[in-house]
């Protein structure tokens, strides 16, 4: 859990907002929060603990808006904020993610007048960085905007599978080229690890963090290549078997020179 520094001022009645980040959706059009709303001690009746007046929270930047209300005599609780996001998936994994301008007002009382809160954000999210900041910085009661981008060993780990799938066409190469050339002689259970190593693309691939779409740029620079690269030694491979097994002169053949 980290805390995200977003200041405002405090509202009047003490009430406090709270929006956890905790989920983004495999398509990364949606972020996902838990907003808890924490009734003042002047909203709350000392005897049940529960409101003295009805109490509505509206959330803007949604997908679908968002307003939750809660009667008199109830005690308001934590409802999911779905947030539409704008995103950079192209660029994976060095993609960025935004919100657009969230807002979180209070209604209270019988005149239900609106009354901007300010929200504590906290990132729960997993393998991504969280920035959050206000359209306008001058403006302590600005709209908040969130900024999503992935976390340092997130990218580390990508980079490290991508690595390995480089590694395993540059080996695979350098053993059929070598056999080619006569310096190794031809194994054939070399044969199945070249079908291992072509079968291990894809999982390799899909286990990126992220789940990059297909054909995004690592597809067509790294992954395509690896692919090539790996039948190219599989054909080199079996083109160093037709040479250096030579098949044995049949026996009518060898009655016939006698």
């Amino acid at each position: 859990m980290h805390r995200i520094p977003a200041h405002g001022p405090p509202n009047t009645s003490g009430t406090t907002v709270t929006l956890e980040v905790e989920s983004i959706q495999n398509t990364y059009s949606q972020l996902v929060g838990d907003l808890i709303v924490s009734p003042g001690s002047a909203l709350l009746d000392p005897a049940t603990d529960g409101l003295k007046q009805d109490l509505s929270v509206a959330v803007t930047s949604a997908t679908t808006p968002v307003k939750v209300t809660w009667s008199k005599g109830m005690l308001p609780g934590t409802f999911p904020v779905p947030l539409t996001l704008a995103r950079d998936v192209e660029r994976w994994p060095f993609d960025r993610y935004y919100t657009g301008p969230i807002t979180v007002e209070l209604f209270m009382g019988a005149a239900q007048l609106p009354e901007r809160a300010s929200v504590t954000f906290i990132d729960r999210l997993p393998g991504w960085k969280v920035h959050v900041s206000r359209t306008n910085n001058a403006n302590a009661l600005a709209p908040y905007k969130v900024e999503l981008q992935r976390s340092a060993s997130t990218m580390v780990f990508a980079s490290i599978v991508l690595c390995i799938l480089v590694a395993i066409a540059l080996q695979a190469l350098f053993v059929s080229v070598q056999t080619l050339r006569g310096r190794r002689r031809f194994q054939s259970p070399m044969t199945t690890w070249y079908a291992a190593m072509l079968f291990a693309v894809v999982p390799l691939r899909n286990s990126l963090p992220g789940s990059p779409a297909f054909g995004s740029w690592i597809d067509l620079t790294i992954v395509l290549w690896v692919l090539v690269a790996l039948v190219v030694a599989m054909l080199l491979y079996i083109v160093a078997w037709w040479r250096q097994q030579e098949p044995e002169p049949s026996s009518a053949t060898g009655e016939r020179d006698n």
